[in-house]
């Protein structure tokens, strides 16, 4: 199997801590379109395997009409083998979210919806410079769940300097109260080149404070499993049945295709990115030619990869995955790694293999950081 990803470039207002590639320029909406319906064809060779996960990112996707949507996936589908049944989510932010518009969502055929609510507090909406309102939040809930939509998705941040624990209790609270099945809750970032970063440089906000951030994550975790929620990935929470299908095929190394300026693409044996610049990206599909850089992947580089991304899932990494895949002396490297962290009780054993400890799950990047083998 495989996936698509298409990038929507554009939204309302800029969020402070954002280093996502978009536009607020939205008047070229229309021009990225017929740009990205180009590029569909120009890219029909690269997946091999029927798509069983179409997911619509961005920036804002919800920005999209909806009969831009249907155009944009009837082209897909007519340069495409689709599976019999497929995911198709698109992230929206809360403020997008009518009743008329979810239900005609629904009748495109998307059947899974990724909501950034971010937190139900306005003084961290504000502090974010989010473009919707606390009532909006509630709203786009209600609005989805009355146009039938049962898979929801949605989108928490937490260590800001401004969210309590009690702030961030009740965030929790109000998604327990809708039911929502799947949680992906993000530590905030302060990304070089973001207003976010120059604003604390500037002295003119306040920081993050790492501590402050381990506590709301002990806090997430301890609320949200006891609530019969799967921990399967770092930052994602699940009721049994319900992982994101598409963002699960990444951390698997399942071959997907990224279209839209700034997408990225993978099959296994190497990575390509579009260019991330909309004109850019809008003039070289206009003369025939994909914007793209490649990346060949060495051994080594997809060694770290897998170590990367399988230490942040419940599952952890196989041995013997390893041993097929990379050969003896990996695994022999695995095991000498792992021994330091077996006797500090950050990895325990798995059928497979090994996985992080649930006390160690806040600090996954840098513990897989010490298995990487650098040429």
């Amino acid at each position: 199997m495989a996936g698509i990803y298409i990038h929507i470039p554009f939204c309302k207002s800029a969020c402070h801590y954002c280093n996502f590639h978009f536009s607020t320029q939205t008047k070229y909406i229309d021009d990225f379109t017929n740009a990205l319906l180009q590029e569909i064809p120009l890219q029909k060779d690269y997946l091999q395997a029927p798509i069983e996960t179409l997911y619509f990112g961005g920036g804002t996707p919800s920005l999209l009409t909806g009969k831009t949507i249907e155009k944009i996936v009837a082209t897909i589908q007519a340069n495409f083998t689709f599976a019999p049944s497929f995911e198709f989510t698109i992230e929206a932010n809360p403020d997008d979210i009518t009743l008329e518009k979810a239900k005609a969502w629904k009748a495109i055929g998307i059947n899974r919806l990724s909501i950034g609510i971010q937190s139900f507090q306005a003084h961290s909406l504000a502090w974010m410079n989010r473009a919707h309102t606390v009532a909006q939040s509630h709203e786009a809930l209600s609005n989805a769940q009355r146009a039938g939509f049962e898979n929801i998705s949605t989108d928490l941040i937490y260590g800001t300097p401004h969210l309590s624990d009690a702030d961030l209790m009740d965030d929790i609270k109000w998604l327990k109260h809708y039911g929502i099945p799947h949680i992906s809750c993000y530590a905030l970032t302060v990304e070089e080149k973001t207003a976010l970063h120059y604003l604390i440089a500037k002295q003119q906000m306040e920081g993050v404070n790492a501590a402050h951030q381990a506590r709301h994550f002990e806090i997430i975790v301890n609320e949200l499993t006891k609530s019969n929620f799967e921990h399967y990935e770092i930052s994602n929470f699940a009721q049994p049945g319900l992982r994101s299908k598409h963002n699960s095929n990444y951390w698997k190394g399942i071959p997907y295709l990224g279209l839209g300026p700034s997408a990225h693409s993978f099959n296994k044996v190497s990575r390509q990115w579009n260019v991330s610049n909309n004109h850019l990206y809008m003039q070289s599909i206009a003369l025939g030619t994909l914007p793209i850089e490649i990346e060949k992947l060495d051994l080594a580089t997809q060694f770290n990869e897998y170590l990367m991304i399988s230490l942040r899932l419940s599952e952890g990494f196989s041995l013997q995955y390893i041993k097929t895949q990379f050969g003896e002396s990996y695994v022999q490297h695995t095991i000498a790694i792992a021994k330091q962290f077996i006797n500090t009780k950050q990895l325990q054993s798995t059928t497979t293999g090994y996985s992080l400890s649930p006390s160690a799950r806040f600090f996954a990047d840098g513990i897989a950081s010490d298995f990487f083998i650098v040429n």
